[in-house]
């Protein structure tokens, strides 16, 4: 005798499709801005890098190809700007990072005036970069800056950082640096928050002092963060612009001798009118970031990163006197 099927319960099969769909609705915005605003211009971007004589009035261009790419290579300003980039990451990356290290370390203390202190360190993220380059533009001044100003009472003779070559990279590290440690000390400063007490109170009973304490410990169980600190601050600096601009009055240098990869792109773009070059250039400016962030996940072993390798013996020795108290 043949089962006699059952009817199917059409509101339950809509229901069905509709908790299914659902989750995408709600997503739906969100996607649609993500492909607007920013899928759509990287694609325009990569198809631009290969358009040999691309007009932005018209949008036409002679023929796909690589000429783009080999007039930015062979181009010695391009040359330029990657080097300078890299200097400016190199120096302002770690500096900053080890200052950022002992400032959120301090901070992290309760000390006296700490608010103030944080205060201080956590203003130049609510101001304009624009309004504190001019800031730094004046301290710098040879005639009449603080900062000459300062350095005369060690005996130094009036710098002028703004005027020469020799200066400009020191200078523009310098404000780079001061420039980038708020964010760094915030990051940092959360990261030391997390880490449990018991690892500092089973080290006093062992007898450890404050510096080998922050050394062998801190240091250390700070790991993450500080990984995650560099990471994001080098790609916020191969992106430098802001910086520059204010400082030289729009230029490159004193002498033009400071360009930077992104500065290569605007004198490109916006000078220029080479669209496709301006275009090649970000594409290998991007490339170049893939490969920093694929050399930090390499020196972290594959990107399995162990976040305690540092510790070694030190740490099973401290994890196991506090578990014997």
């Amino acid at each position: 005798m043949k089962k006699q099927k059952q009817p199917v319960d059409r509101d339950l099969v809509d229901r069905s499709f509709f908790a299914r769909v659902e989750p995408f609705l709600y997503l739906l915005p969100f996607l649609i801005g993500i492909a607007v605003f920013t899928l759509y211009p990287v694609i325009n971007v990569v198809l631009m890098s290969f358009k040999e004589g691309y007009s932005y009035l018209s949008r036409g261009f002679d023929q796909w190809g690589l000429a783009n790419y080999q007039t930015v290579l062979s181009d010695p300003k391009f040359s330029q700007a990657i080097g300078n980039t890299l200097k400016y990451v190199i120096l302002v990356v770690p500096i900053s990072t080890c200052i950022a290290v002992v400032v959120a370390y301090l901070l992290n203390q309760k000390l006296r005036f700490s608010a103030v202190f944080q205060t201080a360190y956590f203003l130049p993220m609510v101001t304009s970069i624009t309004a504190v380059g001019l800031a730094w533009k004046l301290m710098y001044n040879k005639n009449f800056g603080i900062i000459n100003y300062l350095l005369s009472f060690f005996g130094v003779n009036p710098i002028p950082w703004l005027e020469k070559a020799s200066y400009s990279i020191p200078a523009l590290v310098i404000f780079g640096i001061w420039n980038i440690l708020p964010f760094t000390i915030i990051l940092l400063l959360s990261g030391l928050q997390n880490i449990d007490p018991q690892y500092y109170t089973a080290a006093r009973v062992d007898g450890s002092k404050g510096l080998r304490i922050f050394l062998r410990i801190t240091v250390p169980l700070l790991a993450p963060t500080i990984f995650l600190v560099c990471i994001v601050n080098t790609i916020s600096c191969f992106k430098v612009f802001s910086e520059l601009y204010p400082l030289f009055n729009g230029k490159p240098g004193p002498f033009n001798n400071l360009y930077t990869v992104v500065y290569y792109i605007r004198y490109a773009m916006m000078e220029n009118r080479k669209y496709g070059i301006a275009a090649a250039a970000s594409r290998t400016a991007l490339l170049c970031n893939v490969r920093t962030f694929g050399t930090y996940l390499h020196t972290a072993g594959d990107g399995q990163i162990d976040y305690y390798f540092i510790l070694g013996k030190d740490r099973e020795e401290i994890v196991k006197q506090y578990k014997e108290l």
